[in-house]
């Protein structure tokens, strides 16, 4: 994706094929437009128009989906059709039991207005099930927390004052109830049909873990921009499968767990964190540790390599709020470079798994040589990229911490402690009820775009 170097602002709209197109006319104070085309509730590909400060009519939107996303068109009608066999209806797939609890954790650090705005959607999800919401609260000691939560009665609060994301998400994973555990970030906007799309695949035993597609709310700055253009947190549109016979697969390389989603986004059969081989999160790695982040790949890896099933379904998707400014961006950067061979690391030394050895000491510097190189070559021809060459070598430089930023984190963890385990809800003495149905509330922040 380029993005033009003069322009500041990129408007981000959502269209739905289901309905005539309507002339874009709330972009003129923007140079380009990011549309999310939508078919029947689902995404189906992103169009990118430079608009020049003017509205967008139905010709040209319509010009521009047909000349970017034909092949995705095609699929759906195809698919529409492919419904329909010699003129009998095909069977419905089977869907999840309404009757499987499901649990939802949101982990949050002082950030009052994101959470309320998670939890406004979470509370106004369309779903027959019993649905436990749990908040909890990485950082108890400053009280910002509560009086949010305290707005939504039947959201449960929990505090984790040992601080990463690892040990908080840990903390409403062992405190939650239902047979599926749900983990999204509290700077999300949920579409209302999310929950269900989400918990869809898990018809099958096989599957443990299913994730779904990130979209970015807003790009309104360059810090925005730039975050695509590293990848984002969604994963593209297509859906995805990949079991124990993928992990094996691999060779020559550390097993690409990245690649599957992120927790922003995620659920898990709560089964998992009381299998020996899974178990929780690792506290070591992860954002609020030096390692930066990683512990949701690495929880990725351990289901697989244990032979289960993970799925990415795009159309289970959230919108996300990346970071606005610069600085928090690098930073973000450089932990996310940190984390990545931090990961790597802990599948050598705990797995002993020797494609991390590869990959971090031989295709991870490859890579960034070969970058680089098309940056120079690129400079030759009088152009220039979007993402700088100082980025990459903020990339090289977080890689190359990543071996002590994980020396750090195991310390930390060794004078902190490891969470305590997950135990099944059928072998709890407590007697604390199952998770309550949420009743659905017409929040209007839930619908976006």
């Amino acid at each position: 994706m380029t993005i033009p170097r003069h322009q500041k602002a990129i408007a981000v709209r959502a269209v739905g094929l289901s309905q005539p197109l309507r002339t874009l006319t709330d972009v003129i104070d923007y140079s380009s437009v990011c549309v999310f085309v939508m078919w029947n509730g689902n995404p189906l590909g992103r169009v990118d128009i430079v608009n020049q400060r003017q509205p967008i009519s139905v010709a040209r939107l319509s010009e521009a989906i047909v000349d970017q996303l034909a092949v995705q068109l095609l699929k759906g009608i195809l698919t529409q059709h492919s419904m329909v066999t010699d003129g009998e209806a095909a069977a419905m797939p089977a869907s999840l039991s309404p009757d499987v609890p499901v649990s939802i954790v949101v982990a949050t650090l002082d950030r009052p207005g994101g959470l309320r705005n998670c939890l406004r959607c979470l509370v106004a999800q369309e779903s027959p099930r019993p649905v436990e919401i749990i908040v909890v609260d990485n950082n108890p000691a400053s009280g910002v927390t509560p009086p949010v939560v305290a707005e939504f009665p039947g959201v449960a609060l929990v505090s984790e004052r040992r601080k990463g994301l690892a040990y908080a998400r840990n903390k409403g994973i062992i405190t939650s109830r239902g047979d599926i555990v749900i983990a999204t970030d509290d700077d999300v906007t949920i579409p209302r049909d999310w929950l269900e799309k989400l918990l869809a695949p898990f018809v099958r035993s096989d599957v443990m873990v299913v994730t779904g597609n990130v979209l970015p709310l807003e790009l309104e700055t360059t810090a925005q921009h730039l975050f695509e253009v590293y990848g984002g947190l969604g994963r593209g549109f297509e859906p995805l499968e990949v079991d124990g016979d993928w992990f094996r697969s691999i060779r020559l390389s550390g097993v690409p767990t990245w690649k599957l989603g992120a927790t922003a986004n995620a659920a898990f059969r709560a089964s998992i964190f009381s299998d020996p081989q899974i178990g929780l999160m690792d506290e070591t790695l992860g954002p609020g540790m030096p390692s930066g982040v990683g512990e949701d790949t690495y929880l990725f890896y351990k289901v697989l390599k244990a032979g289960y099933t993970i799925t990415y379904e795009p159309a289970a998707y959230v919108w996300h709020k990346h970071r606005r400014d610069l600085p928090a961006f690098r930073r973000q950067i450089y932990d996310y470079s940190k984390g990545h061979v931090a990961y790597h690391l802990r599948t050598l030394l705990r797995d002993h798994d020797l494609r991390a050895l590869v990959h971090v000491a031989v295709r991870l510097p490859g890579w960034h040589v070969w970058r680089i190189i098309c940056q120079i070559k690129d400079r030759l021809r009088g152009q220039r990229s979007d993402y700088s060459l100082s980025l990459i070598l903020l990339e090289m430089a977080g890689n190359l911490a990543g071996p002590w930023s994980l020396w750090q984190s195991c310390r930390r963890v060794k004078r902190e402690g490891r969470s305590q385990p997950y135990i099944p809800v059928s072998q709890r003495t407590d007697t604390v009820k199952e998770p309550p149905l949420i009743e659905a509330h017409d929040y209007a922040s839930a619908d976006v775009l």
